[in-house]
């Protein structure tokens, strides 16, 4: 999107942080409004701002690609004071910008094997709010049905940037929705109820029942308070209640589903029920401790780029719409049980 008048900055990063490593860490960079172009390696992100939306593209200077170069962002419109604010504060959440370097090296020390590489980010959403609905649509369905879903909840909710993408829309907005609207428009199904119900707690004050983001996002908020509030939020089982707690930099509970059941099979070598199968998963993370979804996540995130080459490389129209184990069952099976039996 070069040629776009508008705001320029410049956002330090960590002294490790590398962007197309630790962006394309987690699925939520393929959901709209994210776009990742491979061939640039240019992030770009629809935000929503106090004076509207505002497409930012972010690229980090390649230089050989060294870790702690800081990002240069630009806006296809010009940003107010406040809103280059909104803006960094948006970026440094959903690039994990404020997790500092010593906490990914306390990673590596618990779990050597990606010291190497480097990883230990996952990149989320600029919001809460939008890391929940995000967890809500990709519960009990295949993985471009959680695509298509973020992509419509844009197109017709969210607020149009001069460019002509759209934010992901804000509790607000979708509070004032009808449920109705959004099954027929976004293609939520079941969720649309829960969804609205969501929205609407984040828009009253927590004394009238409200969601406390500031509570939610303090680490001084112990993890067990944590995960007993979100499982009382609607449409929030223990699945979405475990991975809204990595999104939240609470690393201690695994979020596992069919991918993980597969991961326990095909990586690790377990046989039995589904129930067995989880209660072995659980065991064999545990000893990473608060680190436990990362070594976790890695462990599937790796099995993907085996099949389809580094996330960084990935288009989302192609790649980004097949890396599942549900979508690569062909090729799992022509695996066989190659990694069957491999242990951490």
């Amino acid at each position: 999107m070069a040629g776009r008048a508008g705001t320029t900055l410049t956002i330090p990063v960590p002294a490790d942080y590398v962007m197309r490593r630790d962006l394309c860490s987690y699925g939520y960079f393929l959901l709209a409004p994210s776009h990742w172009e491979p061939a640039t390696e240019t992030y770009t992100h629809v935000l929503d701002l106090g004076g509207g939306a505002a497409t930012v593209d972010i690229t980090q200077a390649r230089r050989g690609r060294k870790a702690g170069t800081p990002l240069t962002v630009r806006a296809d419109r010009a940003l107010s004071r406040t809103e280059v604010a909104q803006a960094r504060a948006q970026i440094t959440r959903m690039l994990r910008l404020d997790e500092e370097a010593a906490v990914v090296r306390h990673f590596h020390a618990v779990d050597p094997r990606w010291k190497k590489s480097g990883r230990g980010r996952l990149m989320r959403s600029p919001t809460f709010f939008e890391d929940v609905i995000k967890t809500v649509t990709s519960c009990n369905v295949t993985w471009p049905s959680t695509v298509n879903m973020n992509r419509r909840l844009c197109e017709a909710l969210g607020a149009k940037a001069p460019g002509g993408g759209h934010a992901f829309p804000s509790a607000a907005k979708i509070a004032r929705t009808r449920a109705t609207t959004l099954r027929t428009r976004c293609s939520v199904g079941y969720r649309d109820a829960r969804i609205v119900e969501l929205a609407r707690l984040f828009t009253l004050p927590p004394s009238r029942g409200g969601i406390s983001v500031a509570w939610f996002e303090d680490p001084g908020t112990p993890d067990d308070a944590i995960h007993e509030a979100l499982l009382e939020l609607p449409g929030i089982g223990p699945y979405a209640a475990a991975n809204i707690m990595q999104l939240l930099g609470r690393y201690s509970r695994l979020p596992l589903d069919t991918e993980s059941i597969r991961h326990g099979k095909t990586i690790l070598g377990y046989t039995g029920t589904d129930r067995h199968i989880m209660k072995r998963m659980h065991e064999h993370f545990r000893p990473f401790g608060g680190h436990a979804f990362r070594s976790y996540w890695f462990e599937l995130w790796c099995f993907y780029e085996q099949k389809r080459g580094p996330a960084w490389t990935w288009e989302r129209e192609t790649t980004g719409k097949s890396f599942t184990a549900a979508l690569l069952r062909e090729e799992v099976a022509a695996d066989g049980a190659a990694g069957a039996g491999r242990r951490r």
